[in-house]
């Protein structure tokens, strides 16, 4: 899949320096939670990373938990239910979408 098949938001464009800015998260926290597997941004040729506006979001959700006490292996399953329940939203809605066409 080339980068412009990615939706937009999807698409890693922010350097880590203009990220740190972006979310007030330094650069070796952002280090870090990459790290701990809270997120992964892209890369380019030469392993520069590159963050999208998905990215973002989550860095953002990432920085609201860490304000309310929840440790990262908290958070980690905490980021990993959240995305399963907005899978089976989805499946559910298109499943739905489905039965109402028959």
């Amino acid at each position: 899949m080339t980068i412009d098949a990615l939706p937009r938001s999807c698409r890693g464009v922010y350097g880590i320096a203009v990220t740190s800015e972006l979310t007030g998260i330094g650069p070796q926290t952002l280090r870090l939670y990459e790290r701990r597997g809270l997120l992964t941004p892209a890369r380019t040729s030469g392993g520069t990373r590159r963050y999208s506006e998905d990215d973002l979001v989550r860095l953002a959700r990432i920085a609201q938990l860490m304000e309310d006490g929840v440790n990262v292996p908290g958070i980690q399953r905490i980021l990993a239910l959240e995305s399963e329940n907005a899978d089976l939203a989805s499946r559910l809605e298109g499943s739905e979408r489905g039965s109402a066409g028959e």
